[in-house]
């Protein structure tokens, strides 16, 4: 594995870092193999979004075996849980209680980075950063249990704030091949508009090329979120390009742009991870990506879920971003097979429990039309 410095924090973290959906849905033992997989890997470099108290507990609990300085965590304020689900919170209360409960459940002692969660809305923005919230982070920060402050965003915009804040040290952000070729824009929504992509394959959007220079410039690191784009980008009959792409040209794209320190992908399986550390040896044809971008047609990615559990809290408790899942991975394969159709049917809700209310659509950072998904969901499961 190699290693880079993650901006002007000065922590050495792993090329390949990895997220946390990989340990949804699995027990400590579990956990533990997929964890110890990953170290031995030379992983060093963890991100923690979810707010699941047994996915927290489990990774504190396998992390333990190792030494502190072995490993650098990254998760996340205003990540919550309630009633058994993930929510998105500013309220000061809320944001406390939910970093006490982290602290708790995977007793680390301090966090590297301490990551502002998923700011993807101006005002949002400036409510955070003139707020309780940024006022409660820099308080952590000063007492020594944060080291380093982050902000997660899919926002060139937000970014740009925050890089000339000067508070921020680390962004989480999306920079897979396709998104980072649209034109920035505060509306996540319009990213998905199909006449955004007659202008996709002319190169980087020429904003998020001046906010990587910008973040290298100011010191200020880049550590890259859902890499494989939930999969769609392995998946030869669903990328956009025409062509899949394999895990190492998929990383190898992200660490070629300024001021990218590590890419986490959510890697749930012990070959998925070797695959992905593959990169570190691999030459430079295997990292070569340029012949299926040059030869790539237009096309959009609407309606694809990322499986990032943004569309939470549902009305009825349904977990959109399992049923979602467990549905592409039928879709692509063209039938049901087994071990999917049981691993939905273990779920507490299914999509036939559905409201149509619309609040996960509202929540949805990538557009996705959860309503038909559900309705998809409940003819190809039976329920």
């Amino acid at each position: 594995m190699d290693y880079r410095t993650l901006g002007r924090t000065g922590i050495r973290v792993s090329e390949v870092g990895m997220g946390c959906e990989g340990f949804e849905g699995k027990d400590y033992p579990e956990c533990e193999r997929l964890l110890d997989c990953a170290m031995a890997a030379g992983i060093n470099f963890w991100d923690l979004y979810t707010s699941n108290p047994q996915v927290r507990k489990n990774m504190g609990r396998a992390l333990k075996k190792y030494p502190r300085d072995q490993y650098v965590l990254q998760a996340h304020l205003c990540s919550a849980w309630r009633d058994g689900q993930y929510f998105r919170t500013r309220k000061p209360d809320e944001v406390k209680r939910a970093f006490e409960e982290l602290m708790e459940y995977m007793q680390p002692g301090y966090l590297d980075i301490g990551m502002i969660h998923y700011v993807d809305d101006k005002n949002d923005y400036e409510a955070v950063m003139n707020g309780t919230v940024i006022h409660y982070a820099e308080e952590l920060k000063a007492q020594g249990l944060i080291r380093h402050l982050g902000l997660s965003t899919h926002n060139p915009d937000v970014a740009f704030l925050a890089v000339e804040s000067g508070l921020i040290d680390v962004f989480f952000f999306k920079q897979k091949t396709a998104y980072e070729m649209l034109p920035a824009n505060e509306d996540v929504n319009a990213l998905f508009e199909k006449d955004a992509f007659d202008r996709i394959y002319e190169g980087i959007d020429p904003k998020r090329d001046r906010l990587y220079r910008a973040c290298q410039n100011a010191g200020v690191a880049i550590t890259v979120m859902k890499p494989f784009a939930g999969g769609l980008l392995l998946d030869g009959k669903q990328t956009p390009f025409g062509r899949a792409m394999t895990p190492v040209q998929c990383i190898s794209y992200c660490l070629d742009r300024p001021a990218v320190a590590s890419v986490l992908g959510g890697m749930a399986t012990a070959e998925e991870i070797e695959a992905a550390a593959r990169y570190c040896g691999a030459s430079g044809d295997e990292r070569d990506y340029s012949e299926i971008l040059a030869n790539a047609p237009k096309s959009s990615f609407s309606g694809h879920c990322m499986y990032c559990g943004h569309c939470a809290p549902c009305a009825v408790k349904i977990d959109i971003a399992a049923v979602n899942k467990y549905l592409d991975l039928a879709v692509a394969q063209g039938f049901v097979p087994e071990t999917v159709q049981n691993h939905y049917e273990l779920l507490e809700h299914h999509a036939e429990e559905c409201i149509a209310c619309g609040a996960c659509m509202r929540n949805c950072p990538f557009g996705t039309d959860v309503i038909r998904k559900m309705k998809q969901a409940a003819e190809v499961f039976g329920r």
